[in-house]
């Protein structure tokens, strides 16, 4: 009998996802149902595969969706996060398991009771961040406690970022998944954590000028500001006896300080409109946040306000985004701040053809064993092959797809709303994830505990 996987949404991250479930399509006896609101964007070796059916859907059109979903064995969304919780009602009113990478919304979580009810798995955060982050983290965790040792510290970082042979612009930057997330970045509240036994609360406005540095072998030094809520994960990472938990985003050094000056303008406020977005300059868009001056120009004004001169690397790093150019405009109508700051990022961030992005992860944990302090980090990297078939789309991807298969082949069976931090989940999903090159590097050593140092206050 067919075993019917429906997709809905098919973006930046689902390359690998895709030729994972069509290269096992024969094996499995699996039909891929892609349903897309642009099913032209999708390639024609997928769409031409006898064991895939690709379907134009607007998940709006609620007549339209609820049948897509009916008529699947297991849905898989990854449509944007605020739009899982349609898909997620359709599943529970037909009985069908869930499988997203997106952080468990609150809407979502409302459906766990209903969920257990009818022995469904609705499996959230199994991509990379939050995903992989998990699943590697749980396994270090639960082996430092089967040897009888007791965490105290854990610090995370993961970052999507542009490999080293295609860094080539000033901020070591380029878009590997959604721009829009990369521009709302720590919006939303403070950033929550623990360090030191201390509760810590960074505002938006100072989240990237708080930032530690990490070195990786082999690839240098990198920089991490805060993820929004660490505290979240205590109770689910069983770490609520710890004295340090702190979840970051890595970038190279020096993006941190410059995106800053993005914050410090306004421009990425997503809060209200601009009425007369379509069709202004990117130089007006820049002269939008800035004083009037009948004598300064907008360059000038721009330096005064940020304090920065003209040989400052900041200064350059501005310029490389042509934010002063009277000739490029914006296309977007009504557009907010944010939305026309992330037009103006993608004629300038987006891969080139060829060019390869690169997913850096690294954990580090204290613990104590017998009274001795001991700690182990470690460290995953991987390159992508070109513009479609990212490192994110791999890392986000092939656990989605993994765990897909193993939820339909009743290998991960519990029933409920949850993320993969079980032994029943995240044994299988980072076994399968090495033979892809998905791997993790572990270092046993000297205990080092948080470091204040690597802090820029």
């Amino acid at each position: 009998m067919v075993r019917k996987i429906l997709v809905v949404g098919a973006g930046k991250s689902t390359s690998y996802l895709l030729d994972y479930f069509l290269d096992k399509a024969k094996d499995e006896n699996l039909h891929l149902t892609i349903a897309d609101i642009h099913p032209e964007s999708i390639s024609a070796n997928i769409a031409s595969h006898p064991a895939c059916t690709v379907v134009q859907l607007d998940i709006f059109k609620d007549a339209d969706r609820r049948t897509v979903v009916k008529n699947a064995d297991i849905v898989v969304s990854m449509l944007p996060a605020r739009f899982h919780i349609k898909v997620a009602e359709d599943c529970i009113t037909f009985g069908k398991h869930l499988v997203t990478a997106s952080y468990v919304s609150p809407e979502i979580r409302l459906l766990d009771q209903q969920a257990k009810a009818k022995g469904l798995v609705f499996m959230n955060e199994i991509g990379v961040d939050p995903g992989i982050d998990h699943m590697s983290a749980m396994q270090i965790i639960d082996t430092i406690r089967s040897h009888g040792g007791k965490v105290v510290l854990f610090e995370s970082f993961t970052g999507g970022l542009v490999a080293p042979e295609s860094d080539n612009n000033l901020w070591n930057y380029k878009f590997t998944w959604n721009p829009r997330n990369v521009v709302l970045a720590g919006q939303g509240g403070a950033a929550k954590f623990i360090q030191e036994g201390t509760y810590k609360y960074i505002p938006y406005h100072k989240l990237f000028r708080r930032t530690e540095f990490l070195d990786i072998e082999g690839y240098g030094t990198f920089e991490a500001y805060a993820n929004r809520d660490s505290l979240k994960y205590r109770e689910a990472y069983g770490l609520k006896d710890a004295h340090t938990l702190y979840r970051g985003t890595m970038r190279r050094v020096g993006f941190s300080k410059a995106w800053n000056m993005f914050v410090q303008l306004g421009m990425t406020d997503d809060g209200y409109t601009v009425q007369n977005s379509e069709g202004m300059s990117y130089r007006e868009f820049t002269n939008l946040f800035l004083p009037y001056s009948p004598t300064d120009s907008v360059e000038l004004k721009l330096r005064h306000y940020l304090k920065i001169d003209q040989d400052d690397i900041m200064w350059g790093k501005l310029l490389e985004l042509n934010l002063f150019d009277a000739n490029k405009t914006i296309s977007l109508k009504n557009a907010t701040p944010a939305q026309m700051l992330q037009q103006i990022l993608e004629d300038s961030w987006t891969l080139a053809a060829n060019e390869k992005d690169m997913i850096v992860m690294y954990h580090k944990f204290g613990y104590e064993l017998m009274g001795e302090k001991k700690q182990i980090d470690a460290n995953m990297v991987v390159l992508g092959k070109n513009r479609t078939h990212t490192a994110m789309a791999r890392t986000v991807g092939l656990p989605v797809a993994i765990a897909t298969l193993l939820i339909l082949n009743k290998r991960i069976s519990t029933p409920g709303v949850q993320i993969p931090i079980r032994k029943e989940v995240y044994e299988p999903i980072l076994e399968e994830l090495t033979e892809h090159g998905v791997l993790f590097q572990e270092y046993e050593v000297p205990y080092m505990g948080y470091n204040p140092n690597s802090v820029v206050s």
